[in-house]
């Protein structure tokens, strides 16, 4: 019993010992802790773009689908047998180039016999002219009956004429012939479709312009497409119509691309990845786009300041552009010499210390 008793003593000293060496007095967690002293030490290296303004040109991106630049479906404007044919399908044709030929016989004939008419017409007016205007022999009335008995006769004969110029099928542009619809000996009829002529250089590019950008695309703006048809190959072209109208089906605004083609690669069909330049803006802050991050309420980048304690890490709210190219340009947030984190902006948040290690190039 009295070993016991002579023991408490140094257990007391124990105990008080190691609670000294755990707390303090008052049984608090001591400064220096794991989430005292270190973890206000905390420093992040990161890296920095200094905003400055500088150019930018904005882009609408579309799909688009080449079209011919022209594309006519030639038809017969006479009736009958068609006796020639002149040209294969894909060849090429120019402007006024026969195409085929409708037997002409019968009209050549009617033509010959209405000039003939039309001759003696003339020659019947020319004598009565000169009987009335002259020696003042005959009437007015057979004067007015000559003159207007040759001018019918003469307008007979000049129909005539075209309608056997007519049963020569012409080409009506330059292009390729890419259908023919007739062979020899096909009987056709005014309006028949004789055969399909396209132009193909240049070729136009058919896209719809979504309606919020269509205040931002105008005629003559440059426009580059991509095709992946042809191994992702680039062309450049010119925006060379604008619709006046929107699309109640797809709110788009319909554009034609003029694109040049002399190789014919392009060809009528193939889709076309399109971006028609909207804007050229000369004094945009533009931020790197992995350097943007996102919330609830919005967008937002890192952006370093200096305090008395050394650069910190400040979240900074920003209102956004369009996207080209892996920049963004900031409408809202953020001013020329702010510094915005570009490296290290995963593993920093408001309000940490952070260490410039760079400044990332533009």
């Amino acid at each position: 019993m009295s070993t016991r008793n002579s023991l408490r003593p140094a257990v007391v000293v124990l105990l008080a010992a190691a609670v000294a060496a755990c707390g303090g007095a008052d049984g608090s967690e001591p400064a220096g802790g794991a989430d005292g002293e270190n973890a206000s030490a905390r420093v992040i290296n990161v890296e920095v773009t200094e905003m400055q303004p500088r150019a930018f040109t904005e882009y609408v991106n579309l799909t688009g689908a080449v079209a011919a630049d022209r594309d006519v479906v030639v038809s017969a404007e006479e009736s009958g047998v068609v006796r020639e044919l002149f040209v294969q399908k894909g060849s090429a044709v120019r402007t006024g180039q026969p195409i085929a030929r409708i037997d002409d016989r019968v009209l050549a004939a009617q033509a010959d016999q209405a000039r003939a008419q039309a001759e003696f017409a003339r020659e019947t007016w020319e004598r009565q002219r000169r009987l009335w205007e002259v020696d003042s022999i005959g009437s007015e009335m057979l004067y007015i009956q000559a003159r207007q008995g040759w001018q019918t006769a003469d307008a007979h004969a000049r129909a005539l004429a075209e309608r056997v110029r007519r049963a020569t099928v012409r080409a009506p542009i330059d292009g390729v012939i890419e259908d023919r619809m007739v062979e020899v000996g096909s009987m056709v009829a005014p309006g028949a479709p004789i055969a399909r002529v396209i132009d193909v250089n240049p070729v136009k590019v058919i896209a719809g312009v979504p309606e919020r950008y269509a205040g931002s695309v105008s005629t003559g703006a440059p426009a580059g497409m991509r095709v992946s048809a042809l191994g992702g190959r680039e062309f450049g072209g010119r925006v060379a119509f604008v619709g006046a109208a929107v699309d109640p089906a797809s709110r788009t605004v319909p554009i034609e691309i003029a694109v040049p083609n002399p190789g014919g690669l392009l060809r009528p069909g193939m889709v076309a990845e399109v971006r028609v330049e909207s804007a050229l803006r000369e004094q945009a802050l533009l931020v790197p786009q992995e350097a943007v991050q996102r919330s609830e309420t919005g967008y937002y980048v890192y952006v370093v300041v200096e305090t008395a304690n050394g650069p910190i890490a400040e979240s900074r709210p920003v209102v956004l552009g369009d996207s080209q190219g892996g920049w963004v340009p900031v409408e809202n947030g953020l001013a020329a010499g702010d510094r915005v984190v570009v490296v290290g902006q995963l593993q920093v948040a408001a309000g940490d210390r952070v260490n410039v290690v760079g400044e990332a190039a533009d």
